[in-house]
């Protein structure tokens, strides 16, 4: 079977330091790997990349069988908005908007249509607990209940590719090991490629695969 995420010869450096070094990674569709490392590794450089962040000086990024790495400027952020999620450790909620409008939000950005967005929306609160919340004041939800919001605003529009960094790292550990599972589930059901970037052991124990991130490339870990 073909990887959903296909990547090879990925490099890239800044003055004076390589980060990446003909990094490979393949994922597919519904598997869930956690990459680990020590700090200023690159693990958020990797991240950047494989979002379409940043460009590496080198490699391939293929998802779903297409070429990314060579997009221009619009194609990226098109690419970037349809078909790539984000989880991130901050949450990154706007306060002025609801709980609901937060996650429609990326269906704006990539034009999705807005009662595919709505229903979709609904679903996926559902899914996590938050049925009926669609209203709420961001503001006013635990830590757990945000990072829900933001994991459904990563899913709206069926990624490709789900990238989360430190995902449970603001929760405490019973909060985080049920956002975990929810994380696991969705993105599982839905068939993504998850890359999940952890310093917890007990985030990377619960992915189908361990990597560490050494000397600019990916390891398999046990």
């Amino acid at each position: 079977m073909n990887p959903l995420l296909h990547v090879t010869g990925l490099t890239k450096a800044y003055p004076g330091l390589r980060v990446l070094a003909d990094l490979e990674l393949a994922v597919a569709a519904g598997e869930v790997v956690a990459v680990r490392g020590a700090s200023g590794t690159g693990k958020s450089t990797l991240l950047h990349c494989l979002g379409l962040i940043d460009r590496p000086d080198a490699g391939s990024i293929r998802l779903a069988g297409d070429e990314l790495t060579g997009l221009s400027g619009d194609a990226r952020a098109k690419a970037r908005a349809r078909r790539i999620g984000f989880v991130f450790q901050a949450f990154h909620l706007l306060p002025e908007f609801t709980a609901g409008e937060n996650i429609l939000l990326a269906g704006r950005i990539s034009r999705l249509d807005p009662v595919e967005a709505r229903n979709r929306a609904t679903t996926l609160m559902t899914g996590v607990g938050l049925a009926g919340r669609a209203g709420a004041d961001v503001r006013t939800l635990s830590g757990g209940e945000r990072q829900r919001v933001a994991l459904c605003r990563a899913l709206l529009n069926r990624p490709h590719l789900l990238l989360a960094d430190e995902p449970t790292g603001n929760l405490d550990p019973a909060t985080a090991a049920v956002v975990l599972g929810e994380i696991l589930e969705l993105a599982r059901r839905d068939g993504a490629a998850v890359v999940i970037v952890t310093h917890d052991p007990g985030v990377a124990a619960r992915a189908d695969r361990r990597l560490e991130l050494r000397d600019g490339r990916l390891h398999a870990l046990t």
